[in-house]
């Protein structure tokens, strides 16, 4: 940009960055979410109760499936022993996440919980196969069950399933990472419930079957979780635009601004599950000056932050479409521009 004054009267004077060119870049992280940092610090003792609960209650229900001949237990003993591996990488995960960024990883670690998440979801579709496998070996040939034995054990599992899912729950965090060890204790839970289910059948009728068919009723559950946390953590991994973020919305909100003429190139995603970032050219009216580009710059930034909740924007100011000229010559618009 030229270093000439704008018509519009001159804002108050900001620091400046290098001199004058044909562009400038408006880069800001923003202020932190309010609460953001309690969230986290709730989050981590809410995985640190849960994996405690679930370590403890692991070694019971293993004891409870040899003893009662129970596969549905010891399914649910597979599936909880994932459990607690996937809260001790959610735990890793959450604290690799805090550290601060450095020369070779400049936005810092916070993709990992993304990873941890993905993780996560592969490990329950691999004890799914398990489960299914054992599942149909005892439909084919049912063992004895013990079902008083059965009931009591699950019966204690859904409630520290659920007592560790509530526990996750009301830390507010919603991160895929501690998403993730939400699924893994509410497919448990399921277990457990299909578990209670299965041990009222034998003792009422006998039907040892119930067990197996109580274990593929929880399986298929787990597999359409495990499928649809695997899908968010993709799409965050190939940055795509994160849920409930319109890039057209946004784009017509910075185009509406009075002083902006065009806004091209917009690419919006996720640095992590619940941090959005966004870049974007912005052709500013007239030729302003480098203090009144930057200070439009902030002001735009905020309108990001407002109204989508977008804290971290970097925006590449201009004072004509950045678009090279077609190699006929012709004139293609590279923008949509429209009057004030």
């Amino acid at each position: 940009m030229h270093d000439e004054h704008h018509d519009a009267p001159a804002p108050p004077e900001v620091r400046t960055g290098p001199a004058d060119g044909h562009g400038h870049t408006a880069h800001g992280h923003g202020p932190a979410p309010a609460g953001h940092s309690h969230t986290a610090n709730g989050s981590a003792r809410a995985l640190l109760i849960a994996f405690a609960l679930n370590a403890a209650f692991l070694v019971v229900e293993v004891a409870g499936g040899l003893a009662f001949g129970s596969l549905a237990l010891l399914a649910d003993a597979a599936h909880m022993l994932t459990d607690v591996a996937a809260l001790a990488l959610a735990i890793a995960a959450q604290r690799m996440a805090r550290r601060p960024a450095t020369e070779r990883h400049t936005y810092g670690f916070r993709r990992v919980e993304v990873l941890a998440a993905q993780a996560n979801a592969a490990v329950l579709l691999v004890v799914s196969i398990w489960i299914v496998y054992e599942s149909i070996g005892r439909l084919r040939s049912p063992g004895t069950v013990d079902g008083a034995g059965m009931l009591v054990v699950a019966g204690l599992g859904l409630v520290v399933n659920v007592g560790s899912a509530a526990v996750l729950v009301r830390s507010h965090d919603r991160t895929l990472n501690v998403r993730g060890a939400l699924l893994h204790l509410a497919s448990d839970a399921a277990g457990s419930l299909a578990a209670i289910v299965a041990a009222l059948l034998i003792l009422a009728f006998g039907w040892e079957r119930a067990d197996p068919i109580a274990s593929l009723v929880v399986t298929a559950l787990i597999v359409v979780g495990a499928f649809s946390l695997l899908r968010q953590t993709y799409h965050v991994l190939l940055e795509g635009t994160p849920r409930g973020i319109n890039p057209t919305e946004i784009e017509q909100a910075l185009d509406a601004e009075v002083d902006v003429t065009a806004v091209h190139h917009l690419h919006v995603w996720n640095l992590a599950s619940d941090e959005v970032a966004l870049s974007a050219h912005v052709v500013l009216e007239g030729e302003p000056s480098l203090h009144w580009a930057q200070e439009r710059g902030d002001q735009l930034k905020a309108v990001l932050a407002e109204r989508f909740g977008i804290l971290h924007a970097t925006l590449e100011l201009e004072c004509h479409p950045c678009e090279p000229a077609p190699a006929d010559g012709s004139h293609v618009p590279a923008v949509r521009p429209h009057d004030h």
